[in-house]
């Protein structure tokens, strides 16, 4: 395969993916309705439900200027040798093949950040002020943007180091050395993340001694679900969006509750969104999906190294040299149809396990207090209620309100 014809199947790629993209978002905005669902009447307020429809056209409104603005661009610098020359500018500095991937991805980062940093700051400071959910300062913004920044150039940037030193001492033996280094580390970070990332950015405290932990402890000795570790995580720092997570293997299992979520949700409500993830783990979707990952893993780092040697695929970008980081960046959105549908399997499978775990939380705890804990997130958080099914289909990774509703049989409360 020629680098002209490589070129003109990546610019189509990036072409129909943006145009997917649109198409799904003009289908679910028209499927948006004034009319409140049958199921939420009396429970949730016609106004709020207005106010989220007003949020999401707002938060549409944002994401698709900068969609706009990140496909021209991506184009652009494909179409007409961008990347190409930032590899001539970088190799100016050095020919070593490590640093020469960190400097160019080091450039490329940079100005993505600096391209993507106004939209950022009116998504936190504008849309999510006016509906009152910002609760960030301009100084816990900038401090997030250089921990986050900081954290990828040694996170990202090292293990990228590592890949391309591995593949540079055996090329045969590529693929299944670098799947072996980031099964580790996924792994690693699976366990760890709650106890070496989240600490950065936020503090988790112990749960304090009352109702709420004795009533967690309670229903997870009943379930025969060993734990140990219940935080609580100040979200309200950043947003007075509620949530709660599950994390860690084994004896690092933690469960992560944001203060924000303690404040909006009776007891049993908070226990039963708990039942529910610790369904995930009694039906064992937490380790299956773990090892779905690594496997797709796998399966990428292999097609992987059967390209990668190829010389066309940094000559489809314009670049004189080959270069393992422009055949990254090539192989990327070649591969992206191939990660879509895989993703989309994720999706049907995901969905699949959420009403699993929903069901559990049902039989095992109380379906009625889990109904009652997730209508009140998604008045909370404004969220769509209506999305359209094809745009569930290719980006929930969840079932939507009222189809979860429907599955564990809620009924209104008559109080």
């Amino acid at each position: 395969m020629t680098a002209t014809t490589i070129l003109y199947i990546i610019l189509a790629i990036l072409s129909f993916d943006f145009i997917l993209e649109r198409v799904l978002d003009i289908l679910n905005l028209r499927n948006w309705s004034p009319t409140l669902p049958k199921i939420l009447e009396g429970i949730y307020e016609k106004e709020k439900y207005l106010k989220s429809q007003e949020y999401q056209k707002e938060k549409y409104k944002l994401s698709f200027i900068s969609s706009v603005i990140s496909f021209a661009t991506s184009f652009l610098m494909i179409a007409l040798g961008g990347f190409a020359w930032v590899d001539e500018l970088v190799r100016e500095y050095t020919t070593n093949p490590i640093w020469l991937a960190l400097l160019f991805f080091g450039v490329i980062m940079l100005t993505s950040s600096i391209i993507s940093l106004p939209f950022s700051y009116y998504s936190t400071f504008v849309i999510e002020e006016k509906y009152g959910f910002n609760r960030t300062t301009l100084k816990t913004f900038i401090l997030d943007l250089i921990k986050g920044g900081l954290l990828g150039m040694l996170i990202g940037g090292g293990l990228l180091a590592l890949l391309i030193w591995i593949y540079l001492q055996t090329t045969n033996n590529f693929w299944w050395m670098a799947w072996a280094v980031l099964a580790v580390f996924m792994i690693f970070m699976t366990m760890f993340y709650s106890s070496l990332i989240v600490p950065l950015f936020n503090k988790q405290t112990p749960l304090e001694d009352g109702e709420l932990k004795d009533e967690i402890q309670n229903f997870a000795h009943k379930a025969g679900f060993k734990l140990d570790n219940v935080f609580v995580m100040d979200g309200s720092k950043r947003s007075s969006k509620g949530n709660a997570y599950f994390s860690g293997l084994g004896a690092k299992k933690r469960i992560v509750l944001f203060d924000t979520l303690i404040s909006e949700l009776s007891t049993k409500e908070i226990v039963a969104v708990l039942a529910h993830e610790i369904g995930h783990y009694k039906k064992k979707h937490t380790r299956n999906g773990i090892i779905l990952s690594l496997l797709q893993t796998g399966l990428m780092f292999y097609i992987f190294s059967l390209f990668i040697g190829n010389e066309n695929l940094s000559a489809a970008l314009g670049a004189e040299q080959h270069g393992f980081h422009l055949g990254l960046i090539t192989f990327g959105i070649l591969y992206s149809p191939i990660s879509s549908i895989l993703g989309l399997g994720m999706n049907l499978l995901s969905r699949a396990n959420e009403y699993q775990a929903d069901e559990y939380a049902k039989q095992n705890y109380d379906g009625q207090s889990l109904g009652d804990a997730l209508i009140k997130l998604s008045v909370s958080t404004l969220s769509n209620l209506t999305p359209h099914k094809a745009y569930v289909f290719f980006y929930y990774s969840h079932p939507t309100l009222l189809q979860r509703l429907k599955a564990i049989n809620f009924t209104k409360n008559k109080d």
